[in-house]
């Protein structure tokens, strides 16, 4: 993880700030709405691929191959009943 994304992601919430600010004095409550919303939207994407890079890198140092243990259930009749 880099610290400019960081950066990035404090730049997006000050410039949404921003713009919600002259939305809301110009009386687009709706608007302004909208573009927090988009705005939030905005960073969550960028924390979800955050977070599959380290599942990744997690599995990478474990050597973690969950796929293939699962495919050993299905190999030997497993059927989901407990």
């Amino acid at each position: 993880m880099d610290i400019s994304i960081l950066f990035k992601m404090a730049a997006i919430g000050i410039i949404i700030t921003v713009i919600c600010q002259i939305l809301k004095k110009s009386d687009r409550d709706d608007i302004a709405t909208l573009v927090s919303i988009v705005g939030l939207v905005i960073v969550l994407a960028v924390v979800v691929g955050m977070v599959g890079d380290l599942f990744d890198q997690i599995q990478e140092i474990f050597g973690l191959a969950l796929q293939d243990q699962f495919e050993g259930l299905y190999r030997v009749g497993y059927d989901g009943n407990i």
